[in-house]
């Protein structure tokens, strides 16, 4: 070791800026109205001031390594003179924990650390500093008398005559310099710390009158592995350290055990005694003892949050005041195992939390009854895996309710899952959740992404089970969070959606897939615990989930309301705009029509007669007037066959316009997704020629080319179809330009499609009527000249499609353009349409603006 550091790069002192009389005048001219930059001074703008980067720190650190270096070895190193740093006598213990790492002789160290006796220390060997620890230097813990020795101890008991295993080593496990961890003295005990694991001698007080032992060692801080006469303890401190741990990393009791191991003995860990097990037995005890379930401080609660006197009612106040809000959603990644021993398990806080309690929730679902649901609702997949049993699982997830607002989970309202998503475990957690503190309150709307499926049962339920004994005079209100009804039908949309039910606002359907994140992250380690463990951990994570809740509540709700704030002043002069352009004797009807709605709720969508004959329609009739006469099957399918070859006709027209689109300078990307859907088409035109055999008979050959046919699909386009077909590299497969066979193109089975083709037909006026007449109401004129108007101004492009496609991305804010508001002719012989999409427009903005 070098006998002087190496000297540190020298600092330049950074010059003084001037007094602020030194500012130059005039550096903001307001009699002018102009704005001039503020003149700083020289030194003030020089590169000394500027924001430094994290690169620019370690260049700067760069010359001083060796510095550092140095120093950090001196460390290693006695002082010169080793003199203890309170009597001076000869200091022989370096304690690493107390601040500067000071010398002590051995009575200054056993004295000073009294009071902190889970320090580490080394002693002076004559050569290096070796690690040692406070029960060399006679450090004993008493328990009771101000940390003095009891008066009436004796050596009559034994306190550490118990049947808990010691931690045999075999001698080849020893290290050759073996520290006093490894070797501890007789009667001392094993101590869990924060800082390591520790042997120390712990003595009791014995007077006459005390506590018992394990008693002693709680009150001074110490959880004892075992209550007769325990041998090893766990330190508050540790506990509360892995507990949160696990909250907030995630971290395993095995790996947190290693570390602390790790930080007894760097350099043999596997040797300091393991006490895993003991940490995984005493963190429930602990979890336990030290938590309250918490829930929302916001949502209404009567005798929590909401006072009232004995002659108050929650009737007093709109009904909407005191709702209750529930969204309920699932998580399949918090699966578990089937236990190893069922029979032998404790349950420390069955009922207690966030899970239900065991004993009733199995006798509701060997009552329950199970059903197989079919979804109507664009084939979810939550209601149509609800079967798929996976035998090696216990449980296949968790599912529960949370208050939709605010996100936080209702404590004892969270169910297990045996074979997916079915509708009677969801039954049992929404009952539970409205049971919780809402005496009083009668009305909650419940948001869950399959409500258009799950409601249609659970009145039923409601009427013939014991819901209403569990909450009387409790009306469920069924919704769909905002994100959750893009992808249903449009008539869902008006059913549920939340802009649209009187006092609920604007509600996060999707507000528990965030909860699950942080669920998520003791899942995995949950999964193959035993089944009282699992839940106990889960309802610690979820509580500490509502706490987080709760403290960042303030600053939630100060955002929430700025956002209405802006968001009726925003809304409210767009209905005012619609408002005036409207006639008043409509709007009277209107306003008793969405009185009306509340209770049906499908005065918010467009109320208009379709066609006689949808494409779909026809193709229902056909098939069932094959199955009547009792035809072959491939007879029965010839329709399906035939609307297949429609859609990919459709399919053909879309690319080929896409390829227009584009032209013939096009990206490497461009080119790449285009042969994409071209591989795509092609396939769908090969399956479909290949079942065209079945269909046209043996007179049909896949193989033939019907050159002789015309591409009738682009006749409406404006390019050549020799545009499509050049021999480039670009383009040179063409499958939108292949003529299918279908019997149009062939001469039979043509009546058929041709009613397949009235049916298309019907489908695409209907939606080119409803797209003209929402149109119409945004101009004054004609729609031709409207387009003209708008070719001018871009406007065209900005129609919104709130009523002609109100599951849009982007359409929960939005309400009708400035021009919507110009005063409407709603007669003319599309009066009836005009006025219909008037009213539906007028309405939603009004539920937006309320």
């Amino acid at each position: 070791m070098p006998n002087s550091p190496p000297e540190s790069p020298t600092i330049q002192p950074v010059e003084a800026p001037p007094p602020w009389e030194d500012f130059p005048d005039n550096t903001y001219e307001q009699d002018q109205g102009s704005f001039e930059p503020l003149q700083l001074p020289k030194t003030m703008a020089s590169s000394s001031f500027k924001i430094q980067s994290q690169n620019d720190y370690l260049r700067q650190w760069l010359p001083r390594q060796e510095s550092y270096l140095h120093h950090f070895l001196y460390r290693e190193a006695p002082p010169e003179d080793r003199r203890c740093i309170i009597c001076q006598q000869d200091g022989v213990y370096k304690c690493q924990d107390c601040l500067g790492e000071p010398l002590y002789c051995t009575d200054c160290c056993r004295s000073q650390h009294r009071s902190n006796p889970f320090h580490w220390i080394s002693q002076w060997n004559g050569r290096f500093f070796e690690r040692s620890c406070l029960a060399h230097v006679g450090l004993i813990i008493y328990l009771g008398h101000d940390g003095k020795q009891c008066p009436a101890v004796t050596d009559q008991w034994n306190l550490f005559e118990e049947d808990e295993p010691e931690d045999l080593l075999e001698p080849e496990d020893l290290p050759f310099v073996s520290g006093p961890e490894f070797q501890p003295k007789e009667n001392t005990m094993v101590i869990v710390d924060k800082s390591g694991v520790h042997h120390l001698e712990v003595r009791c007080c014995e007077c006459q009158n005390a506590m018992s032992p394990d008693i002693q060692m709680f009150r001074h801080g110490f959880f004892p592995a075992s209550f007769n006469r325990p041998k090893t303890v766990f330190t508050f401190r540790v506990l509360n350290d892995f507990l949160l741990d696990s909250l907030e990393c995630g971290t395993l009791a095995m790996n947190y055990y290693n570390k602390l191991r790790r930080m007894t003995s760097s350099m043999f860990p596997h040797l300091v005694p393991d006490r895993y097990r003991e940490l995984m037995r005493v963190a429930r005890q602990w979890r336990h003892i030290g938590e309250l379930a918490l829930f929302c401080p916001a949502c209404p609660q009567p005798g929590i949050n909401v006072l009232l006197s004995e002659d108050e009612s929650l009737d007093d106040d709109p009904s909407w005041k005191y709702t209750q809000s529930f969204v309920m959603d699932g998580n399949f990644k918090a699966e578990h195992l089937h236990p190893i021993k069922p029979f032998d398990e404790v349950w420390l806080s069955d009922r207690l939390g966030f899970m239900v309690g065991k004993d009733r929730y199995k006798m509701h679902l060997a009552e329950a009854a199970d059903t197989v649901e079919k979804s109507s609702c664009n084939n979810h997949r939550a209601v149509n895996q609800a079967n798929a049993a996976r035998h090696k699982l216990e449980s296949t997830g968790i599912r529960g309710v949370a208050c939709a607002r605010h996100g936080c989970l209702v404590p004892h309202s969270m169910v297990d899952f045996q074979k997916g998503e079915r509708q009677m475990n969801m039954d049992y957690a929404l009952c539970e959740a409205s049971r919780h503190n809402m005496e009083g309150i009668t009305r909650a709307v419940t948001f869950y992404d399959i409500n258009c499926q799950y409601n249609k049962h659970f009145q039923v339920w409601v009427d013939r089970s014991r819901f209403l004994e569990m909450a009387p005079q409790l009306t469920i209100i069924p919704g769909i969070g905002l994100w959750h009804v893009h992808g249903h039908q449009d008539s869902y949309y008006v059913r549920y959606a939340s802009n649209f039910i009187e006092g609920i606002g604007r509600i996060d359907g999707e507000i528990m897939e965030m909860l699950w994140a942080r669920l998520n992250l003791i899942s995995p380690a949950a999964r193959g615990m035993s089944s009282p463990h699992r839940k106990e951990c889960l309802d610690y994570q979820m509580n500490d989930s509502n706490f987080c809740k709760m403290i960042r509540m303030k600053r939630t709700l100060c955002r929430k309301y700025k956002l209405a704030r802006n968001g009726i002043s925003e809304s409210g002069k767009a209905f005012d705009r619609l408002d005036e352009a409207a006639p008043s004797h409509l709007k009277t009807e209107w306003l008793a029509r969405e009185r009306i709605a509340q209770s049906t709720m499908d005065e918010y969508e467009i109320n208009i007669k379709r066609v006689p004959r949808s494409k779909n329609e026809i193709e229902l009739r056909l098939l069932e007037e094959g199955n009547a006469r009792n035809a072959a099957p491939s007879h029965r399918s010839v329709a399906t066959w035939i609307s297949t070859g429609l859609a990919i006709e459709e399919a053909q027209i879309a690319l080929l316009i896409e390829v227009r689109r584009i032209g013939r300078r096009s990206t490497e990307t461009q080119r790449l997704d285009i042969a994409r859907q071209r591989d795509r088409l092609q396939g769908q035109i090969d399956g479909f020629a290949r079942s065209a055999l079945t269909h046209l008979g043996e007179g049909f050959d896949a193989d033939d080319e019907p050159e002789d046919l015309d591409v009738d699909i682009l006749d409406d386009l404006d390019d050549d179809p020799a545009y499509f077909t050049e021999t480039s590299h670009t383009w040179t497969n063409s499958p939108e330009l292949t003529v299918i066979p279908l019997p149009s193109n062939l001469g039979d089975l043509i009546p058929l499609e041709m009613s397949l083709h009235e049916g298309q037909a019907n489908d695409a006026l209907h939606n080119l009527r409803i797209c003209l007449c929402n149109k119409a109401i945004l101009f004054r004129t004609t729609v031709r000249q409207a387009k003209s108007q708008a070719l001018k101004t871009r406007a065209w492009s900005q129609v919104i499609t709130a009523v002609g496609d109100p599951n849009a991305r982007g359409q929960r804010n939005e309400s009708l353009a400035w021009f919507s508001s110009v005063e409407v002719d709603l007669g003319g012989p599309d009066q009836s349409w005009n006025e219909e999409f008037y009213r539906v427009h007028w309405l939603r903005a009004k539920a937006l603006r309320d």
